[in-house]
């Protein structure tokens, strides 16, 4: 068959297949009377078998080892190229999701685009101080998408940086309390606290939302930093969790300081009073967290809280009888 028949109908051109030619990959079996070129069976499945090659994402240089050289593994070559088509996707994966953002921007020339790219490459950049100016730079002449923000808030590691990309959320859009949430799922825990420390400073009502969700979270460093956020808002629900604070000894007087808080009406401080009391009555409830539980009955106004003094002061663990005695002269006295 000559080289313009087999390149009809191999679909490579008869250019290409003088390259390989040229490259010592396949040469034509014979030749015409005329000299011209003429390719057998075998070469033509040949020519089939370096295209195969190609199309899994070989040179023509590995191509030619594969063919040629006979300690040539071809698994070593597989894995090389499995490696190789991650690194392109990532890549690729990575210049899509900045082209995303560049279009979330809604850019409106150029320079808006190369505004832009600067912020987000800023943004990633290694240097925390790169990062941060980055941040504190994004607003309304350079919008930055808010997924870009985000996305730098739960991998940044710098409080000052991620203080300045937590401020630049909270003037940015809705929308953002729900992103933030989506990193509470997240398999690290340092991700995850970053999420909900985030969540924390954004301020209306649908952050506080994703808070009160994030109280029935199996993490507890999460839960904990929902329960601080709502009691510092008011928001009741937040008591047993800081009462399990508490009792765990995690940020206790965080969480004691949140009760007292909470508790600014009778109804409501007569519930955590009640709440407090009914941990300390546990037989399950170790000696120091017994004790912790007395201290937190001194942030609580009301006869309840007293009433539970009274008889804590009676207790058959002499530190908590004395500690209540002592907040109880402490309200008597106030």
């Amino acid at each position: 068959m000559l080289i313009g028949e087999v390149a009809r109908r191999s679909g490579v051109s008869a250019r290409m297949l003088r390259h390989y030619e040229s490259l010592g990959l396949v040469s034509p079996s014979g030749r015409t009377g005329s000299n011209y070129r003429e390719y057998s069976a075998e070469d033509i499945q040949r020519i089939f078998h370096i295209e195969s090659l190609r199309s899994l994402g070989l040179s023509l240089r590995e191509i030619g080892r594969a063919l040629h050289d006979p300690g040539f593994t071809p698994a070593a070559l597989v894995d090389d190229l499995i490696r190789r088509t991650r690194e392109r996707i990532a890549a690729e994966t990575e210049l899509l999701t900045r082209l995303h953002r560049i279009s979330a921007a809604d850019p409106g020339a150029w320079e808006d685009v190369l505004q832009t790219v600067a912020l987000l490459h800023a943004l990633g950049s290694k240097n925390p101080q790169a990062r941060q100016r980055a941040a504190l730079a994004s607003g309304d002449e350079v919008p930055v998408p808010v997924e870009a923000l985000v996305e730098a808030v739960l991998s940044e590691s710098e409080p000052n940086v991620a203080g300045a990309l937590t401020w630049a959320l909270a003037r940015s859009d809705d929308g953002v309390p729900a992103l933030l949430a989506e990193g509470l799922a997240a398999p690290e825990a340092a991700v995850r606290e970053r999420a909900v420390r985030a969540l924390v400073e954004m301020p209306g009502a649908e952050a506080a939302g994703h808070l009160r969700d994030a109280l029935a979270h199996p993490d507890a460093a999460v839960r904990g930093h929902a329960a601080l956020a709502l009691g510092a808002r008011g928001v009741a629900d937040a008591v047993p969790t800081l009462i399990d604070m508490i009792v765990a000894g995690r940020n206790d007087t965080d969480a004691a300081d949140a009760l007292s808080v909470l508790a600014g009406d009778t109804a409501t401080a007569d519930r955590i009073a009640t709440a407090l009391a009914g941990r300390l009555a546990r037989d399950t409830t170790e000696p120091p967290a017994r004790g912790r539980l007395t201290q937190a009955l001194a942030g609580i106004p009301g006869e309840r809280a007293s009433h539970a003094l009274a008889e804590l002061s009676r207790d058959t663990d002499p530190a908590v009888a004395l500690t209540a005695a002592y907040l109880l002269r402490l309200r008597d006295t106030g």
